[in-house]
């Protein structure tokens, strides 16, 4: 499916079809579509690049659609790395964390840092961290093939 180029984002590469790769919804999800371009945001004199999912409801382009600065995109994948490493030995916690250790990581950026923690704040977190664990499980191969082909790509382009 086209992405819009008369929207307030300005694609300027685009992934058309993502639905057919969509993980587990793929060829089921209304995600039709990624780009990167000219945020939405954008004031004059002033210029952000975003990166967008494209949501259509059988109908229309959704407002659900996500608009993200680049650098959150980026954040976000730093996140899941890291919470992916953490899974692979919070087996040795009966809980899958520590309670009274629940900050995983605190990652250098900026001048400062991103803290990645348990979520103790949720009062199911108990139930809710063995079904998260679970799922990433299910899903490993699937987040494993995507990060293998980040890792080449960042490999590629020097880092």
């Amino acid at each position: 499916m086209k992405i819009p180029t008369t929207l307030k984002h300005k694609p300027v590469i685009v992934s058309e079809n993502y639905e057919n790769i969509d993980g587990r919804k793929a060829y089921k999800t209304d995600a039709k579509g990624l780009s990167l371009g000219l945020a939405q945001w954008n004031d004059r004199g002033k210029l952000d690049i975003s990166a967008k999912v494209w949501r259509y409801t059988g109908e229309k382009w959704s407002r659900q659609s996500e608009e993200l600065p680049m650098h959150r995109v980026l954040d976000l994948a730093i996140l899941i790395c890291r919470s992916s490493l953490y899974f692979q030995e919070a087996y040795r916690f009966p809980k899958l964390y520590d309670p009274n250790k629940t900050l995983i990581d605190r990652i250098g950026l900026q001048g400062d840092a991103m803290s990645v923690s348990v979520c103790t704040d949720n009062p199911l977190i108990d139930e809710d961290i063995q079904l998260f664990s679970q799922a990433l499980s299910d899903d490993g191969e699937m987040i494993g093939e995507r990060l293998r082909v980040l890792s080449r790509l960042l490999k590629e382009m020097g880092y």
